[in-house]
């Protein structure tokens, strides 16, 4: 069984206006990092994950999920 993390980066971005590049540079980490993980071929570090919803400003609950999201509309 393969061990997925699911994640709100891309819906979180896309809220905030904010690109993968500018996103990465924020994080320290390569804008290709962003696509792999809001595609779900790349799971976070538990450090990545933090900052990443540090980041956005929400508790982690809210971008990572070992469930699927509900559909929103």
């Amino acid at each position: 069984m393969a061990e997925t993390v699911h994640n709100r980066i891309a819906m979180l971005r896309a809220e905030r206006k904010v690109s993968r590049r500018e996103l990465a540079d924020a994080l320290g980490v390569h804008y290709q990092t962003i696509g792999y993980l809001e595609r779900g071929e790349y799971s976070p570090s538990l450090y990545l994950a933090l900052r990443i919803a540090e980041y956005f400003e929400v508790p982690t609950d809210v971008v990572f999920s070992i469930r699927e999201f509900p559909r929103i509309g």
